[in-house]
């Protein structure tokens, strides 16, 4: 178990410092991407561009493995169709990434950085996860 937890602190803080590197952690980055009419910033393509075709390229050959290195099985998303939960979830996202400027890989690395943005963005993201957590119990 141990030897998981360290992966998961090396992942997440290569993840971090990428995004932190590449300037995605710069919430009027973000926003000057979405800023199409504007002054529109394309540096996130290039940054998506990256990601996108390394997964491509390497996805497949690291699910040719047996397991994780440091997990009995792999833990793939089971449900494949698109249903209105997962529509009305990409469109809060979305809202949220436009009016923020963080989704939330970028906001916990701008507090490495203590963005400002990030520290008052990260609360608020939490507080959504309990008050989605409380009504999902209710339903």
């Amino acid at each position: 178990m141990k030897r998981y937890l360290l992966a998961a602190l090396a992942s997440g803080a290569m993840f971090g410092l990428g995004l932190a590197m590449s300037g995605m952690t710069d919430a009027r980055r973000i926003l000057g991407f979405l800023d199409l009419a504007g002054r529109f910033d394309p540096t996130v393509l290039f940054v998506l561009g990256g990601s996108v075709g390394t997964t491509l390229l390497l996805f497949r050959f690291v699910l040719r493995r047996p397991h994780p290195l440091f997990a009995a099985a792999f833990h793939l998303p089971k449900q494949s169709a698109v249903d209105s939960r997962l529509v009305v979830g990409a469109m809060l996202f979305g809202v949220g990434w436009g009016l923020a400027g963080y989704c939330p890989g970028p906001a916990l690395a701008g507090l490495g950085i203590a963005s400002a943005e990030a520290l008052w963005f990260v609360p608020a993201m939490l507080a959504g996860m309990l008050l989605y957590r409380l009504f999902d119990r209710l339903r």
